[in-house]
């Protein structure tokens, strides 16, 4: 007898053996779930790629000695966006932090 029939995952189909029991789902699903796993890492990896692409190729950054103003002013462009996003985050983090209203006052609601 199927002791949870409905504990399926969406899409999931039900399998039974000769005996009325859950079968295992199968290789092929797993298999499947691993190689849509390794998607993002791919473009992760193609993403970094094409970055490196731009640098080279239209900013014209490379390791030659008059590039130095180049490698300057990308260096210092990606500090300040750093320093944006990191600060938008610290900002949204305190004011979440600050604007909650104490425990008590979320209480007062459910008293009598």
């Amino acid at each position: 007898m199927i002791d949870a029939p409905y504990d399926l995952a969406p899409g999931d189909v039900l399998i039974l053996d000769k005996a009325g029991r859950m079968a295992a789902s199968g290789f092929g699903v797993y298999t499947i779930g691993l190689i849509l796993a390794g998607v993002p890492m791919g473009l992760v990896v193609l993403a970094i790629a094409q970055m490196g692409v731009h640098l080279v190729f239209f900013l014209h950054i490379t390791t030659a000695p008059d590039n130095t103003n180049n490698v300057l002013a990308l260096a210092f462009g990606v500090l300040i966006v750093f320093l944006v996003v990191v600060g938008s985050l610290w900002i949204m983090t305190d004011l979440n932090t600050n604007m909650m209203p104490p425990a008590e006052m979320m209480n007062m609601h459910n008293r009598p």
